[in-house]
């Protein structure tokens, strides 16, 4: 059994509990949290699920990361904190761990990351011995190993288009979907998610590692946003009231060029209530949904809806991440200390878990 910690109970984090306690290689050893009104509550509560598992939350890093813990769920944000992410990163590869984690954008295709992000972890490999896989599901495996898997159903290829198509009302962060994401700020507010340049940091990795699938090489990387008012004022379950005039829908692709034209795209999708841009592309039903449309012979297109936590899309989307990462954990264990990547590491079945409550 692989001594797993999680680092984090957040929405990641609560999944990442319930995946390392139902995956029969992994043991769950310890729950680090930073919030002090977590300290000491059983992992089991923290999840959400209705048995406890033994396994009492604690803030002290050092002396979990001194246990030699085998392997290390990351579920703390590195969205506004890459720096600190980093750093707590580090520290555990260089405690011997396995990391795998959902937190560093830049990381996600790390042949081609910053040097300010690789060449740390680089550093921590070689001082530690651990190994870093970083992953997702948009970015992620909607849009690197779900696409790659279903090109090759084709017999041409014209173009591979992903899509996130989202009610950003369901997602359980406020503050990101209202400062990063600008969802009921004036039209003249410019959210960071959309400034020039963050979505190719953002995504950029998961053309270049569809392309570098493909066998093709880029001539660019395009950004294309187009944004929506509300024409009515909506009230949402979860976040409130959203004013008409105010932002209500988002579109954006991130576009790799091949030979001119823009053969490899991520596009999003993204409102606040379904009224807002009824014309763009919709889900089968108005939460949300991960999409794959291969255009050629034959066209195929690949509906993806998860459901988690009361049937709740974002949820669903945040545990099939956490599916794919910590379903890694006994591949890369038995790999060569490294960094990885979504091609590098296989997407397998579910051994063992069949039927395992």
């Amino acid at each position: 059994m692989i001594s797993t910690v999680v680092w984090g109970t957040g929405n990641v984090g609560r999944a990442a509990i319930r995946a390392v306690e139902a995956h029969p290689a992994l043991k769950l050893a310890a729950v680090l949290v930073h919030n002090p009104g977590k300290v000491g509550r059983d992992a089991g509560e923290l999840a959400g699920l209705d048995h406890g598992l033994g396994v009492a939350a604690t803030d002290d890093v050092d002396g979990v990361l001194a246990g030699s813990p085998g392997a290390v769920v990351y579920a703390a944000t590195g969205d506004i904190r890459p720096d600190e992410a980093l750093a707590d990163i580090g520290r555990a590869i260089r405690a011997g761990a396995v990391v795998v984690t959902p937190a560093l954008y830049p990381l996600y295709d790390q042949r081609n990351a910053p040097p300010e992000f690789r060449d740390p972890m680089l550093a921590a490999v070689a001082e530690g011995g651990g190994s870093l896989f970083v992953s997702g599901v948009d970015p992620g495996w909607g849009n690197d190993v779900l696409p790659l898997l279903i090109s090759g159903l084709g017999t041409t290829v014209d173009a591979v288009r992903c899509q996130e198509i989202f009610d950003y009302s369901t997602y359980d962060q406020e503050d990101s979907v209202r400062q990063l994401i600008g969802m009921g700020h004036p039209m003249d507010y410019e959210p960071l998610m959309l400034a020039p340049s963050v979505p190719t940091m953002v995504w950029g990795g998961q053309i270049r590692l569809m392309a570098r699938a493909l066998g093709v090489q880029l001539d660019e990387i395009r950004e294309a946003t187009d944004r929506r008012a509300l024409t009515d004022t909506v009230r949402t379950r979860t976040m409130g009231e959203f004013e008409a005039g105010t932002q209500g829908a988002v579109r954006f692709e991130v576009q790799g060029i091949v030979g001119g034209e823009p053969r490899i795209v991520i596009e999003h999708v993204t409102r606040i209530h379904p009224s807002c841009a009824p014309d763009w592309p919709m889900p089968p039903d108005s939460d949300g949904a991960h999409r794959v449309i291969i255009e050629g012979r034959p066209r195929i297109q690949v509906t993806v809806e998860a459901t988690d936590e009361g049937e709740n899309r974002s949820a669903g989307g945040n545990a099939t991440a956490v599916g794919r990462l910590v379903g890694a954990i006994d591949w890369l264990v038995d790999a060569e200390p490294g960094l990885y990547d979504a091609l590098d590491v296989p997407l397998r079945p579910a051994v063992g878990r069949l039927g395992r409550k």
